[in-house]
């Protein structure tokens, strides 16, 4: 293999102006290059934009979380209560529900990057929600709230009709894509709000995610209290419709303020563009790697994939750089983008791939966070909740955890980050990935507490009946530890994903994050089931049965704990391997880069045509 003479490639034209023995020299057409910034015309408006948008969008997120939670707060009890479902099914299906609802958000994002934009993703997600809604509160007023106030744990629903059943399910679901598709979309398009070349709206846009996360737990309060009180005492169809309420007004209110947001255009499909470099890796796997500074790369102040940064070489997944090395093969005939990729576009590939086992490692904690809506609802359901002569719901106990999040939201932004700033010298305090690690260990805490209040609860149980004389005011800690640790985990990885992820994927890289809450609940479901099948043979009635007095739950939330110890311990090491995304800032035209020319025939060739652009 013989390597030729280092050459310029140009973005817009590549012209040969010498052939010698195999080897070309490329100068480029210097009219082409530009003095541009990176961002100058993606924007629709550039006076708009900034907190004044984003409120609106906080508004909107507030408003969207509470009509979600208003639904899906109590759903495992309207399962049980009103569908006449046991425990475990109706925490399954709870897990199995709350898992497609953040797997929608994949949807959300790849047609938010895509195609549609930010914007229009939002607006047809959120009618969906709206849909989905309006259809879930008719079917339960008309299907299977009968007699009327049935389902608040003293009067017995009327066996359901198959058809009201199913237009039921039909209706979460649509909530679940709605809500899932406008999610994370939502998140990514405040951020857009906020140009990143100013340094005073940089930090804005690190403080707006957190905003974000106060604004979700804002509205979901009203829903863990106020709503759930109705639901719980058989009002099912007020919370519903008020919820169905809520959804409208989050969706004017988003498209009244449509004249003054920023609006970033669509970069188009990642899929193939993530493709083309597997696939031109491949070809060229017997190829020894070229050097970083050796690779293609297109000149000028944009990459090639329009309106997004360059990303700088890096020493990770080595192999995939095979993509961007040129041989004679990529010299002949047509441009083939599966042959040769520019380093951005590789770079953008290896980004995914570095993010992916920190993602994973944030599976385990989401199975912590599942809990609350599920078996720390049927825990609370059999303890003594009364205060007084005031019955206290339990799934109105989450309150604690929104108040828990609120509170160490304040703390965290007021009084952590400066004092690590001062001790660390880090203007953010502590980075993301410390961030999600207190998160994971805080998450292990609150199972602790979990299994510690159950075995208390096991303790004081009502003979011969489903309940125990412990009052639920015993569940505070855990639903305490569980908000503290969103504030680590959540917000660290709102702000890690989405800083992390290219200009290209950025709602891709917002959507990992509910993604991440998505496998949770599918992993948790997995767990019961083989909890249950493992624990339940015989005459043994397993750790979660129908009546709580019989089991051991307690010993269900120490295995999770010891989960989130064993994967705390692997997280560590995938965040010491980790290394962050380094783009370039210069927005001013780059020196031409050398690139060697790999000739794969070692023979000499002489070549006219031009080299057209890659990508």
């Amino acid at each position: 293999m013989e390597t030729g003479s280092k050459v310029p490639l140009s973005q817009d034209d590549l012209s040969l102006r010498e052939l010698d023995s195999g080897n070309i020299n490329v100068v480029q057409n210097e009219d082409e290059q530009k003095n541009s910034r990176i961002f100058e015309g993606c924007f629709k408006r550039s006076n708009s934009g900034g907190w004044s948008s984003a409120f609106i969008l906080l508004a909107n997120q507030a408003l969207a979380t509470l009509a979600f939670f208003g639904a899906g707060v109590n759903l495992v009890l309207f399962l049980t209560r009103v569908l006449g479902q046991d425990n475990a099914s109706a925490a399954n299906n709870v897990s199995l529900w709350t898992g497609t609802v953040y797997l929608c958000s994949f949807i959300g994002a790849f047609l938010s990057d895509s195609y549609w934009g930010r914007y229009l993703t939002c607006a047809i997600f959120q009618v969906i929600f709206v849909v989905g809604l309006a259809l879930l509160s008719l079917s339960s007023s008309l299907f299977l709230l009968k007699p009327e106030g049935c389902g608040d744990g003293k009067l017995m629903c009327a066996p359901n009709s198959s058809f009201g059943s199913t237009m039921f399910y039909i209706a979460i679901y649509l909530v679940a894509l709605g809500y899932g598709g406008h999610q994370p979309t939502l998140a990514t398009f405040g951020a857009d709000q906020f140009d990143e070349s100013d340094a005073k709206q940089k930090v804005s846009k690190s403080v707006f995610f957190c905003y974000f996360y106060f604004a979700l737990n804002v509205g979901s309060l009203f829903s863990n209290t106020i709503l759930v009180y109705f639901e719980d005492s058989g009002k099912w169809a007020v919370g519903f419709w008020v919820s169905t309420g809520s959804a409208v007004t989050a969706l004017l209110s988003f498209l009244l303020g449509s004249g003054g947001y920023r609006y970033l255009k669509s970069y188009g499909n990642p899929l193939p563009r993530v493709a083309q470099v597997f696939v031109a890796a491949m070809r060229k796997w017997n190829l020894k790697c070229a050097n970083g500074e050796e690779l293609y790369e297109v000149e000028g102040s944009e990459s090639a994939i329009k309106g997004s940064r360059k990303i700088l070489h890096s020493n990770e997944f080595q192999c995939l750089d095979k993509a961007a090395t040129i041989t004679d093969d990529d010299r002949r005939g047509v441009a083939n983008p599966w042959r040769l990729c520019t380093i951005t576009q590789v770079e953008e590939s290896k980004c995914i791939l570095r993010m992916l086992p920190i993602w994973l490692c944030t599976i385990i904690y989401s199975v912590v966070f599942t809990q609350m809506a599920s078996l720390f609802v049927e825990q609370g359901d059999v303890m003594d909740a009364y205060i007084g002569k005031f019955h206290l719901p339990a799934a109105s106990m989450s309150a604690f955890d929104i108040c828990s999040v609120l509170i160490c939201t304040g703390i965290y932004r007021q009084i952590l980050v400066p004092l690590a700033g001062r001790l660390s010298g880090n203007t953010r305090g502590i980075t993301e990935l410390q961030r999600m690690g207190v998160g994971l260990i805080i998450g292990m805490l609150a199972m602790i507490a979990a299994g510690i209040t159950e075995i208390e609860r096991l303790k004081r149980a009502v003979p011969n009946k489903h309940s125990s004389s412990l009052s639920i005011l015993w569940q505070i800690p855990q639903y305490m530890l569980v908000g503290a640790s969103e504030v680590f985990m959540y917000v660290g990885q709102l702000e890690f994903f989405n800083g992390q992820a290219p200009d290209g994927i950025k709602s891709f890289g917002s959507s990992l994050c509910m993604a991440s809450i998505s496998l949770g609940n599918y992993v948790s479901s997995m767990l019961v089931n083989m909890v249950m099948g493992i624990t339940k043979k015989g005459s043994r009635p397993g750790w979660i049965p129908e009546n709580l007095n019989d089991g051991h739950m307690d010993r269900f939330y120490f295995l999770i704990a010891a989960l989130t110890a064993v994967d705390f311990l692997i997280y560590v090491l995938c965040a010491k391997w980790y290394n962050c995304i380094n783009l370039d800032e210069d927005n001013t035209v780059a020196q031409p880069k050398n690139i060697v020319i790999v000739t794969t025939d070692g023979g000499s060739k002489q070549q006219e045509e031009e080299m057209l652009n890659r990508v």
